[in-house]
């Protein structure tokens, strides 16, 4: 038979963590259910990246995170959310990825990979950096191109083209750089992105100046090719040599599933879904939004510290109703 439970969580990431543990604070039969590894956002991050944000910020469930400094790394972030994970005893299926969810009168069925399941309420925790936000020019399926960026070392003594300004494309020129490669970074606006972490802007910006990374400003990949690049620049069109290209121009929720459970989104660029922000329900009765995933295209106005106040909020909606019933 199909198992029931009261609620299922989509998404094993921070958010979707503090929704299992709010859930079990409540006393809601649950179940996370997560696509890939524990935290599988935060796991492919880059190796070496600090947070922006202290690690008090970035606590759930209000279990402390002690890290070494101030600005906590990848893996202490890592290390923190499984030893939450573990030692709370949560309800989780790893590797397990939710491929639809449907509904039937006041019930929903959840197809995963591995099996269906039923629930009465769904929290949708999915996060964003899943999917990359593609450059759509000719080439960009060879293998030398990446959307992800892990460490430096592969790089040395290769020719390196990054696109982007924001703080995942600024680490990866420097990290590539300091490793030796020859590092060109190809920047859509004029300058280096303002939310680029400021201790690390400066280094940025000086290694540009001395010439040390080229960068074209108001300029955009036209096409890759095995040995080189053209760049549309505002002096035309450049071609040059190129290994590899880091293409870190950004990430965007899974709108398609969104759209296929049901979850409405906004007719403008940023696709916002519809949610009442005093519970976290989305336009699907019992269908709740917590995380990043809330703010559609504009992937810059959740984090961690700003949603994890959602997992309360949900749950205690959730209670709420069913007192009601």
């Amino acid at each position: 038979m199909t198992q029931h439970y009261t609620l299922i969580i989509v998404g094993g990431g921070p958010i979707g963590i503090a929704c299992g543990l709010a859930a079990k604070k409540a006393g809601l039969d649950y179940l996370i259910l997560e696509k890939g590894c524990l935290t599988n956002s935060l796991f492919n991050y880059p190796l070496n990246m600090t947070f922006f944000s202290t690690s008090e910020r970035l606590e759930i469930g209000g279990i402390p995170f002690v890290s070494n400094n101030v600005k906590p790394t990848r893996p202490e972030a890592l290390e923190y959310y499984r030893r939450v994970t573990l030692s709370n005893h949560l309800h989780i299926h790893l590797q397990e990825g939710v491929k639809d969810i449907t509904r039937t009168g006041d019930q929903y069925t959840v197809h995963t990979s591995h099996a269906s399941y039923t629930a009465s309420h769904i929290i949708i925790a999915t996060g964003f950096y899943d999917i990359p936000i593609r450059l759509n020019v000719p080439g960009e399926e060879l293998p030398k191109v990446v959307h992800y960026y892990k460490e430096g070392h592969f790089y040395a003594l290769q020719k390196v083209i990054v696109v982007g300004a924001s703080n995942s494309a600024v680490d990866a020129a420097l990290e590539t750089w300091r490793k030796g490669a020859e590092v060109t970074m190809v920047v859509r606006k004029e300058k280096i992105g303002d939310r680029v972490k400021y201790w690390v802007k400066p280094d940025m910006e000086n290694r540009i100046k001395e010439g040390s990374i080229k960068a074209y400003f108001n300029a955009t990949l036209k096409a890759i090719r095995e040995q080189e690049v053209d760049i549309d620049t505002p002096d035309g069109v450049v071609t040059i040599a190129n290994d590899y290209v880091i293409a870190l121009t950004g990430y965007q929720p899974n709108f398609d599933f969104l759209r296929r459970v049901g979850i409405q989104l906004s007719d403008d660029a940023l696709l916002q879904p519809t949610y009442n922000p005093d519970t976290m329900e989305s336009n699907l009765p019992n269908v709740y939004l917590a995380g990043v995933v809330c703010g559609g295209m504009n992937t810059h106005v959740w984090f961690i510290e700003n949603s994890r106040e959602h997992a309360e909020k949900i749950v205690q909606a959730i209670v709420e109703k069913k007192e009601v019933h």
